[in-house]
Order: C-alpha cells, then structure tokens, then sequence
C-alpha cells in the first residue's frame, strides 16, 4: 500500500474530525435564505350579491283574468331574501313586497289604494327565475313567469 501525502492526511483527518455538515443557500444579496412554512389559506368572503331588477309575466288562468289581458310585474331584488313587488292591475297600481320562505320558495303580496290586493306563492329554479301562481282580489287568477 502506498503512503498517503500529508495534505491527503490532513484531509482526511478534517472530514472524518466534523459530525456532519450541511450546505446553506444564499439569495443573490449573500443573506442566507429561509424557508418558511407556507402559510395557510386566507378564507376571503364571497362577494355579495347585488340587487336587481326582474320582470315577471303574469298570464291568465281563468275567465275573470282573461278579461284583463296578461300582465307585467315588477321586482327589485335586494338580493338578501327580500324584494319589492309592483304592478298595475285595472289600471290600479299595486305595491307590496316578495320575501323567501325557504330556499326555494316564497311568497309576493300587493296592494293598491282602490282596496284591490293580489297574493302569489313561487317556486324558484334559479336565483332569479322561477313561477308561482297569483289570485287577485276580484278572483282573477294568473300563473307567474320570472
């Protein structure tokens, strides 16, 4: 076996001497770089609806309605469950509110100031669609499109 030379030696000697060692990264300023553990996901609020206004059709059922033709209604959807309804009716103007009373249902009221109300009761297939059917305070009955 041939000697080792004494830098070979002295090599030797320094590596087998360290418990371990262990290579540090630096970022281009030299600073050493750490990694931190990534941070958790911030939960963000979904944005909030926004009002709109619908349009909704309202369509004869019986005789007495027949007689005043389809009609067009009104609501202001204040996207919180809760909306204002309006229409003109024997050219009375009606005004009230549509409120959900679950997920998917709900009911609209009017009144107007000749004592004329109508009630209706709907069924929504999106958030801002759906049918229902209204009565009116003279009997007339309509199937409702929104």
């Amino acid at each position: 076996m041939k000697p080792l030379p004494f830098t070979s030696i002295g090599l030797l000697a320094a590596t087998l001497a360290l418990p371990g060692c262990y290579v540090v990264p630096l970022d281009p300023r030299g600073e050493p770089v750490s990694y931190a553990a990534p941070a958790a996901p911030v939960a963000m609020a979904a944005p909030r609806p926004v009002p709109a206004v619908l349009h909704a059709r309202l369509y004869p059922l019986n005789e007495t309605a027949g007689k005043m033709g389809a009609l067009t209604a009104t609501v202001t959807d204040h996207a919180n469950g809760h909306a204002v309804f309006s229409l003109v009716h024997a050219g009375e103007v009606l005004q009230g509110e549509a409120s959900r009373t679950s997920a998917q249902r709900g009911i609209a009221s009017a009144a107007g100031s000749g004592g004329t109300y109508v009630k209706c009761q709907y069924a929504l297939a999106a958030h801002n669609r759906g049918t229902g059917a209204c009565e009116f305070s003279n009997g007339a009955r309509y199937q409702l499109h929104f």
